[in-house]
């Protein structure tokens, strides 16, 4: 091999390991949101209202930080596909997702909500004619059988919440394919801004005809603006990072960790138990993570060029 084809082989590597990096460090900040949304329900806030404090409060930042690097807003198709992403991904996820807790359990609405691996796979098959190797169909399935081991009995749930459940998985797949077909020449950060800012735009139609209910208590306002900042700003902002380093079958299945991370961060701020049942479900997402960390860099080696 020349010292072009090393030099080469050494950028995939390395754009693989910071990607993956990325990519759970977005898992942790979308991890810790169920521990601050607990905080925030406390102080009496309600859904609506929180989702368009967190959109409105992280489209500020997002601003200011645009701003401030002086970078550009994306234009044409770039433009439309994140606008697509905040105001009907984000919203319409969202929406999906707590309409199926009122008619099914939390734990069979979360069992379909990380069947997302699985369909992002599948559609970047039918779609992209992205080619499958058995390591992503490997780790595909074990995360999903980690996933199961991590969320426990999913209980019951009628015809209208497994809908809603699975339209929420089903939307936000195709806003990880979506965000994967985003012209590369748009950041990370100008990304982000449009995304929030569309979605905090739904939000305030909807706060509009269901009122405005805001916390009652400093906590919960710390928690809201930690669910802006942590669970939105920097959660899309290295998801985006590591989603145009990796790609999205292994971004799909790198975020299943995610659970992982709820549970630990559970246990160590609010008491949860942590049994065996969900050790093992989080050693299997973590092997799944690990195999495509392992294929990246057989890749890596296998095409240089």
């Amino acid at each position: 091999m020349d010292m072009c084809g090393t030099a080469a082989a050494q950028r995939v590597r390395r754009d693989h390991v910071v990607g993956t990096i990325y990519i759970l460090a977005s898992a942790l900040c979308f991890g810790s949101m169920a521990i601050f949304a607990r905080m925030a329900y406390a102080s009496g806030v309600d859904i609506p209202t929180l989702l368009l404090l967190r959109f409105f409060i992280a489209s500020i930042l997002m601003w200011g930080l645009l701003l401030l690097k002086r970078m550009k807003l994306p234009k044409g198709r770039g433009m439309v596909m994140l606008v697509a992403i905040g105001a009907v991904g984000y919203a319409g996820q969202a929406f999906s997702f707590f309409t199926a807790l009122t008619y099914a359990s939390a734990g069979l609405v979360a069992l379909l909500l990380y069947t997302y691996p699985a369909i992002v796979a599948l559609l970047s098959r039918l779609v992209f004619k992205h080619p499958f190797t058995w390591r992503q169909i490997a780790a595909v399935a074990i995360a999903l059988a980690g996933t199961v081991f991590i969320i426990g009995k999913a209980g019951d749930g009628k015809p209208l919440g497994i809908f809603f459940g699975l339209l929420a998985a089903l939307i936000y797949s195709i806003y990880i394919l979506t965000g994967s077909r985003v012209p590369k020449d748009v950041t990370p950060t100008a990304s982000t801004t449009v995304i929030a800012s569309s979605a905090a735009v739904t939000y305030s139609a909807v706060v509009a005809v269901k009122g405005f209910h805001p916390p009652a208590t400093g906590l919960g306002w710390m928690a809201v603006l930690s669910i802006a900042v942590v669970c939105t700003v920097l959660a899309i902002l290295f998801f985006f990072e590591g989603l145009k380093r990796v790609g999205p079958v292994r971004a799909s299945v790198f975020s299943t960790i995610e659970p992982v991370f709820t549970v630990l961060l559970a246990a160590a701020v609010l008491g949860e138990r942590i049994t065996l049942t969900r050790v093992f479900g989080g050693a299997l997402i973590v092997g799944a993570v690990i195999l495509l960390a392992r294929e990246s860099a057989l890749v890596a080696r296998a095409k240089p060029n």
